[in-house]
Order: C-alpha cells, then structure tokens, then sequence
C-alpha cells in the first residue's frame, strides 16, 4: 500500500463510502417502512369512529396534558393502554361507559391535586373516543409502555 494518498484516492474513498452508507440508510428505511405497516399496526380495525375519535383528541387538544404512545405532554397519564387498565378493552359498551363516568366526574375539586377540564362531549363525542382510545390500545407497541401504569 502507498504511504501517501492522492487526490483521487481520497476522493474516491469520501464518494464510495457516502454511496455505501446512502444505500444502507435507504434499505433500512424501507424495510422499517414495510415492518411498522405489516406488522406493528391494526390498520385493518380503523373505521369512521375511531377517526371521529382521533379527531375529538385533537379537537380538545389532550396531547397538551396526556401521552398517547409516549407523544405528548407528561402532565396527565399516558392514555395509550388505559383501556386495558380498566380492563374494557373487549367490550366498547363498558368502555364507553367507563369513559363517560370518568368525564363527567371531571374535575373532582380534590384539593391540591391537578384538575381535568370539563370539555361536556356529547355521547357521540366519548364513544368516538373510546373507540380511539381501544384502537390505540390494540396496536403492537412492543412494550411500550414500560409499565401498566403508563
């Protein structure tokens, strides 16, 4: 081997190596891209609620105090696997009840704990949610979150 590099020889190790690493980069991010649509998701159980759910918790801002999926703010609980902590998950009527006594209870006026607004959903408005909110629950998430708690 020489013990001095050229020119080209530098520039061809910089463009080799960049192609190299651009191709890995790629494949890795389709093969992500292919894993996370097959496998992690249940894109199959989305219907015209879950959406109307989605768009309740976006409409009434819960990202700002609550975690869905380790998103958000670390205010309010993580909200990702709570209906599995309730232990509704199979049964929407449940959950939905269960959600609607947890809304109209809010806020508790416990003194010196963190209040929930009370946003007065309609019906509708907590069943879409709770359909978001089971949907969410059923997707793989590979031990995310760490603990039951959230």
């Amino acid at each position: 081997m020489r013990e001095v590099m050229t020119k080209n020889m530098a520039r061809n190790i910089f463009y080799g190596g960049s192609l190299f690493f651009i191709i890995i980069f790629v494949g890795l991010s389709i093969d992500s891209h292919l894993y996370i649509n097959n496998t992690s998701t249940n894109a199959d159980e989305l219907n015209d609620s879950v959406i109307a759910g989605k768009r309740v918790w976006e409409d009434k801002a819960c990202i700002n105090c609550h975690t869905i999926l380790g998103e958000g703010a670390y205010f309010a609980p993580e909200l990702g696997n709570v209906m599995t902590r309730w232990g509704v998950i199979d049964d929407p009527a449940d959950a939905f009840d269960t959600l609607k006594g947890w809304m109209e209870a809010m806020p508790t006026g416990i003194e010196g704990r963190r209040q929930m607004p009370q946003f007065n959903l309609s019906d509708e408005e907590i069943r879409n949610l709770a359909d978001f909110l089971i949907w969410t629950n059923k997707i793989d998430t590979q031990g995310w979150p760490p603990n039951d708690a959230g």
